[in-house]
This record gives structure tokens, C-alpha cells and sequence, in this order.
């Protein structure tokens, strides 16, 4: 696949811890079929503790979005609290692999931020982070 090439997935998710495994396994798959296997691990990771933070601490639907443009993953995730994101919360001597909040999001990614959303009657955030070199 040509380096340049852009394209955006989105994943709507109901409010249900089981979506971070999916969200997961959807990644994973879909960078695989784009030829971005070395961003695997890295990206499941971005993906899961942002869709986690979107399921744990908000009521009502959740989206991932995964997009690609000149060489920049971004990874994202909707929900529908207008609240921001967590930046410090502890974690725990026995974390799950996903719930830890935005620390490693922080640490792994080459940028990341969030904004409020407001769409018709809708209201909420988006919480990114950019792998670069993808």
C-alpha cells in the first residue's frame, strides 16, 4: 500500500466493557489488512485506554475512530460526557490491561489532546492520539 494513502474506520459501541476487547481486535485487524503491523501492539494499547476511559466513565454510546493521513495514525474515541478526561487517576498495583487512564497514552503517543463535541443536540468529547511514521 502506497504511504500516502488516507482512509477513516469508525466503530459505534454500546456502553459495555466488552467493547475494549473488540476495539482491540478491531485495530489490530484493520491495521494488518493496511500493512501497519508495526504499529500493532502501540495502537491496541492507545485504542483500549481510551475506549476504556469512554466506557468506565461515561453513561451512553461510545465511538473509536481510527484515521490515517499523511503518515499520522490517529486514534480516537467519542463519548457523550462533556466532562474532560482524567489526566493523573492512581493506578493500581493490579491494573487490568486496560483502565489506567490517560498515562500511557501520554507516554507512547507523539501527540494527543481532546475537545468538547457539540453536533445538533448532541453533546460530548474526543479524546485523540497521533502515532506518527505510520
Amino acid at each position: 500500500m502506497p504511504t500516502s494513502e488516507s482512509w477513516t474506520y469508525t466503530l459505534h459501541i454500546p456502553q459495555d466493557g466488552r467493547a475494549v476487547t473488540v476495539c482491540r481486535r478491531t485495530v489490530r485487524l484493520i491495521l494488518t489488512l493496511h500493512g501497519l503491523i508495526r504499529l500493532v501492539d502501540v495502537a491496541e494499547l492507545m485504542a483500549a485506554e481510551l475506549v476504556s476511559n469512554a466506557v468506565r466513565h461515561t453513561k451512553g454510546p461510545a465511538a473509536l475512530r481510527l484515521h490515517r493521513r499523511d503518515g499520522v495514525l490517529r486514534i480516537g474515541a467519542w463519548d457523550a460526557s462533556p466532562v474532560p478526561p482524567p489526566y493523573d487517576p492512581p493506578v493500581a498495583a493490579d491494573a487490568e490491561e486496560a483502565g489506567r487512564g490517560l498515562s500511557p497514552v501520554r507516554a507512547c503517543a507523539d501527540d494527543w489532546g481532546w475537545h468538547p463535541l457539540r453536533q445538533g443536540g448532541d453533546i460530548g468529547k474526543y479524546v485523540w492520539c497521533d502515532l506518527a511514521a505510520a
